[in-house]
């Protein structure tokens, strides 16, 4: 956690992120400055629509070395062999922010087909099939290696236990695929099996589960999972489908996080292309997860205060913008959040 500088204010790098960052970023800046909020932005427009913002992106990881902290919307990757790497995988692989953590709960005042789901999902952020070595050993043939090693297992494992350790979780679940993938996955469970016999006196549980098996158990019965730990790919996927059970990508908070370096983000990777622009998207994902970000300064007061406002805003509906069954804009959902601080 960085010191805070003269007069108690922290500077937090901003990136507001393609779709629709600039309109929940603008959200957030308005909301902290109403509550007063002692955070001053370094903002980087950067786009990953386009690799001319190569430079400024550089610019913006530099800044995140200096501050330490960062808030960052969805930053888009092109789907093209031709096109640049993922930005969002760079700045995590580059600083280090190995553990990505999503949480999935049910908001009052927002009904779902599902009801008492509480879940973290924790995802080890840096290996896997993310590791991006690719190549073309003869035309039409590609091999992409996976790379699992016990270290940042062990590591990421740690974290998981860790986490539930702190705030009164009761059980771990390792998801994998190890019954196909036997040396990679194998290591991965073998390795989360093995730290979890450390933490047995705590009365914290352990648990398997193979992905597929996982994905229909989510779907199913989603209140069986407390704490959700696996690699990079089945992270991805299981956030998304943990973001559709309690209401979709616009309220679900997250960050990523590492020795030196965090950076609070949707937990729902979507740039929301399709509604840029319009005034409708939710920003409730993108302030629940600038209100991760405070409790990370310790600003617990200012955290409270804010998660407090989205919530009274959620559950009396006045403001409900599309995505939650109603026709409130952007602006009306964050003013709504302001009238309740």
């Amino acid at each position: 956690i960085p010191s805070s500088k003269l007069g108690g204010r922290y500077t937090v790098t901003l990136i507001p992120g393609d779709g629709i960052g600039q309109e929940t970023a603008s959200a957030v800046k308005t909301i902290f400055k109403a509550a007063n909020v002692p955070v001053d932005w370094e903002q980087f427009d950067v786009s990953g629509y386009t690799s001319a913002d190569d430079t400024l992106f550089k610019q913006s990881v530099e800044s995140l070395r200096r501050n330490k902290v960062g808030l960052k919307g969805i930053l888009y990757t092109p789907v093209s062999s031709l096109g640049h790497s993922s930005f969002n995988v760079t700045i995590r692989k580059d600083l280090d922010m190995y553990a990505s953590l999503v949480l999935c709960k049910n908001i009052p005042g927002y009904p779902t087909r599902h009801e008492g789901v509480d879940f973290a999902i924790i995802r080890e952020n840096t290996e896997g099939e993310y590791s991006g070595l690719e190549h073309q050993s003869y035309p039409g043939v590609v091999e992409s290696l996976k790379v699992i090693t016990r270290t940042k297992s062990e590591r990421i494992a740690r974290f998981a236990f860790d986490f539930a350790l702190r705030n009164n979780r009761k059980k771990v679940t390792c998801i994998h695929k190890a019954n196909i993938m036997k040396l990679a996955d194998g290591l991965f469970l073998k390795t989360c099996r093995e730290v979890s016999k450390e933490y047995a006196s705590s009365g914290i549980k352990f648990d398997d589960m193979i992905v597929d098996n996982a994905s229909m158990q989510l779907v199913s019965r989603p209140q069986q999972f407390d704490v959700m730990v696996m690699p990079n790919l089945y992270g991805n996927i299981v956030s998304n489908v943990g973001a559709a059970l309690v209401g979709g990508p616009g309220i679900v908070p997250g960050c990523n996080i590492g020795r030196e370096y965090a950076m609070f983000e949707p937990g729902c990777r979507h740039v929301g292309k399709d509604i840029q622009g319009r005034n409708t998207a939710n920003p409730s994902a993108m302030v629940l997860s600038s209100v991760m970000m405070l409790r990370h300064l310790g600003l617990e007061d200012h955290a409270n205060k804010i998660a407090n406002a989205v919530s009274k805003t959620i559950m009396n509906g006045a403001a409900k913008t599309p995505d939650m069954g109603g026709s409130s804009t952007t602006t009306d959902f964050t003013f709504a959040v302001i009238s309740n601080l």
